[in-house]
Parts: C-alpha cells; structure tokens; sequence
C-alpha cells in the first residue's frame, strides 16, 4: 500500500534552497514560516519530516536520472544508447567546474549539491525545534529525532562520496554563515555521521504498518553505517553491523530474484528501504531512464508497426528514454545460467529483436498504470542481498574466505539451479568474486560506480569496459574519483577553495 507522505505538502521555508544566485539568498524571506511559530504539534513535526522525503524525490537526487548518473554512469554496467547531455560529463569523464552543475540537473530542478543541502538545513532546524518542546509526545519526537538525523547523515553520506571534504554543520545557523563555511575533513564528518546514525538505529522503529511505508527504519541507518565502515575498511564494525542486520531485522531475502522488483509487489521483505512515487501525484518526479523508447526498437526498423501493435494489445509500450542500458560486457560477462540474467538483460521481446539490451528488472511498460512520466513505481535505495554481500566482503578481509561463503552463498542460492556455492578460494579469489557478484546481484541499482572507487579499480576497470557511446577510457583520471565542486557555488563561496585551491584536482 502506498503510504501517506505525500499527502502533506511543504511549508515555503522547507524549500527554500541554501544558493542559486545571490539575488535571490538577499531577498529578506517574508513569506517563509518561522519555525517557533510551527513546530506546535506532532503533525506539524510530521509535514516537516515529509518534506524531507520529498526532497529526496527531487530530480537530482532519487528521482529521473538522479543521483544514478554519478552512482552507476562511468562505471561498467549501465549507460545510455546516445549522445545525452545530462549524462555526458560523467559517462566520458570531461567534467569541469562548469558542467557539473548542468549534469546536476534535471527537469529544472536545483542541483544535487543545494538539494543535500536544503535537506542539511532543514533537518537542523527541525532538530533543534523539537528539542525539549513540550507540544511533541516523547514517543513521536523519538522518532521525529531519529529520522531527522538519518535523512540529514544521509545526505552528508551522498555528499562525501562525491565530493569528498565538505562544508559541514548541525546547527541551525543563518545562511550567510553557512555561505562563508569552508570543507571540512571527510573523516570527521564519517566520523560524527556514523554516531549519528547509531542514535537514529537506537530511536527509530524496526518496521511500520501499512499506512506509513516508506520511511526509514532503524535497518535503513543500519544499513548506511555498513556502507560507511566499508569505505573506512572497518571490517570488524562492517561485518557486525551487517550481521545485526541479517540476524535482527525483519528482512528476507525472496526465494525468486524477479520478484522483488515486481511493480506489484513493492515493499516486499527484502526491500529495506524505497523512495515512494505514486502516480498521478508525483507526475514530474519517477524513475524510468531505463526503460525503452520505441522510435530505436526493433533492431528491424521494417517489424516497428507490428511491435507497436504487439504492446498496444498488452496495454503496453516502449515510451521511456533508454538513457541507462547494459553495457556490451556487462551482457556478454554475465552467466548464461545465471538466473538473474533475465532480470538484468532482455535482448529480445514478444519475439522481436530489440536493437538494443535493456533492463527489465528497471522497465515497467504498463502504459495504464505506469504512462510515461506519471510513474508510481518506487524506487529501491536499500535491500538485504546487498547486505549479505557487504558481509562476506567484509569477513572475507577480516578472516578470509572460510567463514564468509555462508553470505556470499546464501544471496547465490537463488541464482543458481542447481545451486553453485563458491568454494577452495584463497582472499584474493574471493575478493574478485565479491566484485563480480555484486555485479551480477545489484547492477543498475546505485551502487556499482562506488563500489569500484572503494575497491581502488575504477580507472583500471573504465579502461577496460566497451562502451556503446563515448570513450571515457581516453578521458578519465585519477581525480575523477570525486566531484569539482560547481563553480556556481564557488563564486557564492570561495572559501570553498581555501583547503583546496585545486578543487579535487580540476584546477
């Protein structure tokens, strides 16, 4: 069941962006709500809570495109079947301080970087309103806590991934201060995150009914703090952490591998945590860059009329934008008798040969409930397979391979028949399996490009991938690990520059 945070709609202040011109930060904010004057009861806590969610289906970050495009584009598993400026900068690593910006775009929305940033700010001041306030029950303003300080650790977590050091604070502060702010140390801000989180762990329920689905649980910031230790190659906090997880959460992983991305079957006991899009409501905000457009398909353009009829008396169509599709390695790598292989790569359909692979476990063609842009189909953030993995890595580093094939086994068990357990693997063959079965197990899900960075091996593995458009592997070099800030944001702040005049190496 669809839940019910976008029935409340955002106060002005809670959308009012930290930078887009100085014009606009100099404006005195008549028309926004004072928060002493709004945090008076539990559901106005509540609609400020929501409006942090909704942030996060903005077209920058989990919306479209979104955060994707940094996440999964220049990696090697998805990228886009023609030339398409949104994607270009990081599919063929020509970034600049000035294309950054663009490619943070989409659909008119604000960038990535003030998007994060208005959820900072905006969790900052709900923390502290609802601090000792004697009109939230203390049952709610826990958990009011506890979410406020995961989608603000959450940001920041997106934040230094991309950007490495970044401005950082937790207090409601004015803007002009926040402007003046330079970078602060990508360690300690992990550092006071991961405690962050931990409360949000301890404050936040395990699951929610019906009604509320879609809000984080203390599985999500569980979930978080792993990705994070596995940066900081904390195994033995990763691996216990993930084993936390597995051991205590409600979370199952599905005996059929298709089935958790079944658009009827949305917040099924794998998923940890998913953004939630409903149709008719978010009409400018869904993610379907991979599905398939039908002006490129079939491969025989002659057959296009009566691929057209075939998915018309389906109630279907190829009406998407076919911006994120596998690579030619990732289709020809992936086992033939691998039974997510299905979900993953489709090179034919209703018996026509598509002129290129897609995604299916990404496509929804249902063109009743799922018209081209109205999608209500949610979008996956966080699921069990991958924290089974992350504790096998994790083992594997700690302790070798012997006590680590229960995780990776385990997530295999269903893509395999018979079953194919891993075994006689020394550390380093083991290591490379991890690579590859993440691959296989969450390929286009928002991991993949993190993960090689992590692992040290995305320039080798860019030099090595065919892609289908572009040369990234002529372009790319070792500062493309992170992100120029934007020069937008630059010229509002230069002390942004102050710790490094080299802008992550772009000057």
């Amino acid at each position: 069941m669809k839940n019910i945070i976008y029935k409340l709609l955002l106060v002005f202040w809670m959308v009012f962006p930290l930078s887009a011109c100085e014009d606009f930060l100099e404006e005195e904010p008549r028309h926004i709500v004072s928060p002493s004057n709004f945090f008076n009861s539990a559901s106005e806590v509540q609609s400020a809570i929501n409006g942090l969610y909704n942030i996060y289906k903005s077209n920058a970050l989990h919306s479209k495109i979104g955060l994707d495009r940094f996440y999964e584009n220049g990696a090697d598993v998805i990228g886009p079947n023609r030339e398409f400026g949104q994607v270009e900068a990081i599919q063929n690593y020509t970034l600049n301080e000035g294309s950054i910006g663009d490619i943070s775009q989409g659909g008119g929305a604000p960038i990535t970087w003030q998007d994060l940033y208005r959820i900072i700010q905006n969790a900052n001041i709900i923390l502290v309103n609802i601090e000792g306030n004697d009109n939230i029950p203390e049952e709610s303003a826990s958990q009011f806590k506890g979410e406020a300080l995961f989608l603000r650790a959450y940001a920041y977590y997106h934040l230094t991934n991309l950007w490495g050091d970044v401005p950082y604070f937790t207090d409601d502060i004015p803007i002009e201060e926040i402007r003046a702010l330079g970078r602060t140390d990508v360690n300690q801000i992990r550092t006071d995150i991961l405690a962050d989180l931990q409360t949000a762990q301890d404050l936040l329920p395990s699951s929610y009914n019906d009604s509320e689905l879609g809000r984080v649980s203390k599985w999500t910031a569980a979930t978080v703090m792993v990705k994070i230790y596995l940066i900081q190659q904390n195994w033995q906090a990763a691996r216990d952490k993930a084993v936390e997880i597995i051991d205590n959460s409600p979370h199952q992983l599905l005996d059929n591998y298709a089935d958790v991305f079944a658009p009827d079957n949305e917040y099924n006991e794998e998923v940890i945590w998913a953004i939630d899009f409903v149709k008719d409501i978010n009409q400018d905000d869904w993610p379907d860059h991979f599905t398939p457009r039908i002006r490129d398909e079939p491969k025989n353009s002659d057959e296009r009329p009566a691929l057209s009829s075939a998915l018309s008396d389906r109630s279907e169509g190829f009406t998407g934008y076919g911006l994120a599709i596998p690579l030619p390695d990732f289709v020809n790598e992936f086992p033939e008798d691998d039974l997510r292989r299905s979900s993953n790569i489709v090179e034919s359909y209703l018996g026509y040969e598509l002129n290129f692979p897609y995604m299916p476990k990404m496509w929804n063609l249902d063109q009743i409930n799922s018209p081209r842009g109205n999608h209500g189909d949610n979008k996956i953030i966080f699921r069990l397979a991958d924290v089974y993995l992350m504790a096998a890595e994790a083992e594997n580093e700690l302790n070798g391979p012997g006590t680590a094939y229960q995780y990776i086994n385990r997530v295999r068990e269903r893509a395999y028949m018979p079953a194919q357990p891993l075994s006689g693997l020394s550390q380093e063959q083991f290591r490379e399996a991890i690579y590859d079965e993440r691959r296989w197990e969450l390929g286009g899900e928002g991991h993949r490009r993190l993960d090689l960075i992590r692992w040290g091996i995305l320039l080798d593995v860019v030099k090595e991938t065919e892609y289908r458009i572009y040369n990234p592997a002529a372009n790319i070099q070792p500062h493309h690990v992170l992100l120029p800030i934007p020069v937008e944001e630059l010229r509002l702040n230069p002390a942004l520059l102050e710790s490094d005049p080299t802008n992550n190496g772009y000057r």
